[in-house]
């Protein structure tokens, strides 16, 4: 693409004197709508100021990208502003950058994900090169600067360098920081005599992927992503080093002499990473997080897929007035053949389900281990799932839950990571390692694991909070209300939920406890966390969440309005230690409001469907509402402060 086939003279403003952040993007507007490239300036202006909110547009060298989509904007088009002064508050990856050239890209809503980041990334390339940069600010008209805007940089072809290192670029959302860490990476190899190939695996999938030739004749490989990077194995006995994504943009010389010169370890020949001496300067806890953050990824399309077919097939039984019993049996030989439909639409999203965890464990094992460690990590999850409790014909087994898929996919991540490294095979005898001997032990080494430790532990959890539970029947309402919340929101459906559910539903049988704080606290934790993700840019002016959990946001809202409480699972598998209090308290919170207020719910039925039975429903409305607000605002300020507090560091 082009750069100078993206704007005009008209839209190019010449040292103008901006007041504010907003003075500068308003006069960008102003010059796009008058030159007929939207037709709103109100709408698109509002699409920008809340893309300003999300993350940093501000780069470094005095340079900041906003832009926005919008369906007011008619084509893609930018408009730039060369500034008089330095405006000192525009937030910017580069805490220091005084920004004085402005681009505002315009893009059209429904090419949101083809030209928009094509031309993002374009630009934040293209603005990495300082010489790019230089001959733009001595541009001395317009006519000068659109033909400054000419930048056509030929970055893969092999040089006569003595040294090539491969890189690939990749963050989370895969736009601006995955090509400025390229670009950054690229140009630190110019300076240092090092020729730099980078493959970035971003939002339009891998972009200039290594080749096979390429790869033979690298000396090193950098990786430098916020995510588990795709198809590792290519790089076999290679030597790397790993780095978050935005490492390259402060210290890319540095990471360059350490690929060549002090490697964190290399790829042997069974597509696995051997960590040598020096991986301990990666972190055990950066490798946990992203290990999690891969398992949560792969995790988050199997709770929606999940969630959409319950919640086709919930909805469409509200039509034959058996929603809440469409998955019972009786209707898999129902003679309309729409109610069986549904009737298995309703038991295959449930089937989803038990496949959450073991997708989970095995990618958390991945991104541990590599492809040794899925077989084990799967299963780990099928245990986390209590998948084996069924095929062994055991009705009144417990199920560790995400807790132990956490610690089962952990686990089999470092097992199969330790047995790769210190098992030593001759050549001829190399494929039984990764075949074999690996998947063996790891196995059972999960095995014994799950039924030793994992299991008992869970179970002797669930048998404890029973009996606590039990012995609460005497003690005041608010009291034993708290307990069955606080159980019941504890760990989403997992064990602890189930046996608070159980307890709570034959003390409402009997006509001694209504079920009311247990189907609130199935339901205020996650529609609290979806809501979370919604309001963090509004009340703390950024997104507080990253992208996988936004998505997950906006699916355990609507999941939790349907009473399916594990859309907000990857939220506590993130973030254990601050989401399972904060969802406990919000579960109590909310359910302890809406008994002092009067609501009563006998029913097992805490869908939105089940509010018609509810007997005060303002007061029951009230206590969601409570329980919802504490556990989205806890959430935000907590979140928020954290990544306030990393970023003076």
């Amino acid at each position: 693409m082009n750069l100078k086939s993206m704007t005009n003279e008209k839209l190019i403003v010449l040292d103008f004197y901006a007041t504010s952040k907003n003075d500068v993007i308003e006069k960008l507007v102003d010059a796009l709508y008058e030159n007929d490239i939207i037709t709103s300036k109100n709408d698109f202006l509002q699409a920008v100021l809340e893309r300003e909110k999300q993350s940093p547009t501000g780069l470094e060298d005095g340079v900041a990208i906003p832009h926005g989509k919008s369906s007011a904007v008619k084509k893609s088009a930018f408009a730039v502003a060369r500034l008089k002064n330095k405006i000192t508050d525009w937030e910017s990856i580069n805490e220091k950058n005084e920004v004085d050239m402005v681009f505002l890209l315009a893009i059209p809503e429904q090419e949101a994900s083809t030209k928009h980041l094509k031309l993002l990334s374009q630009l934040s390339t293209a603005l990495m090169d300082k010489n790019f940069l230089h001959n733009l600010k001595l541009a001395k008209n317009k006519s000068q600067f659109i033909e400054a805007l000419n930048y056509n940089k030929n970055k893969h072809e092999i040089s006569n360098s003595d040294k090539i290192v491969l890189a690939i670029t990749s963050c989370a959302t895969g736009i601006a920081h995955t090509y400025m860490a390229a670009e950054a990476l690229e140009k630190a190899g110019q300076e240092m005599g090092v020729k730099i190939l980078v493959e970035k695996q971003g939002a339009n999938g891998i972009e200039n992927p290594h080749t096979n030739d390429i790869i033979q004749k690298a000396d090193a490989i950098i990786f430098a992503t916020d995510i588990y990077p795709k198809s590792i194995e290519r790089f076999n006995g290679k030597p790397y080093i790993m780095s978050n994504v935005t490492e390259p943009l402060k210290n890319a010389k540095e990471l360059i002499n350490k690929a060549l010169n002090k490697p964190d370890g290399i790829l042997n020949k069974n597509d696995e990473i051997l960590v040598s001496e020096n991986s301990s300067e990666i972190g055990i806890v950066n490798q946990l997080s992203k290990a999690v953050l891969t398992g949560i990824s792969y995790m988050i399309p199997v709770i929606v897929a999940a969630g959409i077919m319950i919640g086709i097939a919930k909805i469409g039984a509200m039509g034959f007035g058996i929603v809440q019993e469409i998955g019972n049996s009786k209707y898999a030989t129902n003679p309309n053949e729409i109610i069986r439909i549904l009737h298995y639409l309703d038991r295959f999203g449930g089937l989803i389900f038990a496949f959450m965890y073991p997708i989970f464990s095995a990618f958390v094992a991945y991104a541990i281990a590599d492809r040794v460690g899925l077989v084990s990590g799967f299963l780990g999850g099928v245990f986390a799932a209590g998948l084996h409790y069924t095929h062994w014909g055991i009705k009144d087994g417990i199920p560790s839950g995400f807790l132990g898929a956490l610690i089962l996919g952990i686990a089999a991540g470092y097992i199969s990571k330790f047995l790769n490294e210190k098992i030593k095979l001759r050549k001829s005898l190399s494929a039984m390692k990764p075949m074999l001997i690996i998947p063996g032990v790891s196995v059972l080494s999960i095995f014994l694991l799950n039924f030793y430790i994992v299991d008992p532990v869970f179970g002797g959890l669930n048998e404890i909070l029973k009996n606590l539970i039990l012995s609460s029947r005497e003690v005041g309402t608010i009291t034993l209300s708290s307990i069955i919340a606080a159980a019941t929101a504890f760990d989403l459906g997992g064990p602890v939920n189930k046996a608070a559910g159980a307890i709570a539903i034959g003390l409402a049988a009997d006509r001694i406890f209504p079920l009311t704080p247990r189907v609130l606290s199935i339901v205020i934790p996650p529609i609290g966390l979806g809501l979370a993700t919604i309001l963090d840019k509004f009340l703390v002016g950024r997104k507080v969440f990253d992208e996988d959990l936004r998505v997950a946001g906006r699916t355990s809202i609507l999941l939790g309005f349907i009473a399916i409480s594990e859309g907000a699972i990857p939220f506590m598998l993130k973030n254990p230690l601050i989401t399972i209090p904060i969802n406990i308290i919000g579960a109590i919170l909310g359910s302890v409001t809406a008994v002092l207020l009067g609501a009563v719910q006998w029913y097992p039925l805490p869908a939105i469907w089940g509010w018609p039975l509810v007997e005060n429903l303002w007061a029951y409305i009230i206590g969601l509402l409570v329980g919802t607000l504490f556990i989205a605002l806890s959430n935000i300020f907590i979140r928020f402060r954290i990544l306030k507090r990393k970023s003076r560091y």
